[in-house]
């Protein structure tokens, strides 16, 4: 599970205007759409291509659950793709991006400074920069360490030190042992 990664697609989700598909046959029909046959389909589930040609013609209406949960989550990657785009981009431009979450926070600060690790819940409005930067790491693969590392620089500079105002010196923030994070883009 990719805590970041599904974090960032759960706020773009909720920016749909239409419920993605529920149930295996339109899912499976949406994919068929939207790959051009039953071929890529059958390859990217793992399935054959006479099974996705029964699910599209509802012949087999439920599916094992590792395939339903593989077709849930290929549908929704693959669902309202402009809607999708409009949401990254406004967020990536004007809205910005906020950040919940619970975990351990410390930083590496000069000597004589309280720089002691501690849980905190933050629930913070990042600028659209770095949400940018979020969507572009994503969509460019990636690894959840990546997304933390930027989401940790972010926190510094808007957290910490207030966008310049304060604690200038600060060198690095430590986010670790993260207990929940959620984002939402803004509106």
């Amino acid at each position: 599970m990719s805590l970041f990664g599904d974090g960032l697609e759960a706020a773009v989700q909720k920016a749909f205007t239409r419920p993605a598909p529920k149930s295996a046959g339109p899912q499976m029909r949406h994919l068929v759409r939207q790959l051009g046959g039953t071929k890529p389909v059958a390859q990217m589930l793992r399935i054959s291509q006479r099974t996705v040609e029964r699910y599209v013609k509802d012949q087999i209406k439920k599916p094992r659950p590792d395939l339903a949960a593989r077709l849930e989550r290929e549908v929704k990657k693959r669902w309202q793709p402009q809607i999708r785009a409009k949401a990254r981009q406004k967020a990536a431009t004007t809205g910005g991006i906020v950040i919940d979450t619970r975990a351990r926070l410390g930083y590496t600060a000069p000597i004589g400074t309280t720089d002691q690790d501690r849980i905190r819940h933050l629930t913070v409005a990042l600028p659209p920069r770095y949400a940018a930067r979020l969507f572009d790491a994503q969509e460019a693969g990636a690894t959840d360490q990546q997304l933390q590392q930027i989401a940790a620089e972010a926190l510094k500079e808007v957290y910490f030190q207030d966008n310049g105002r304060r604690a200038g010196s600060l060198e690095e923030v430590r986010f670790t042992d993260i207990e929940h994070i959620e984002f939402g883009l803004e509106h």
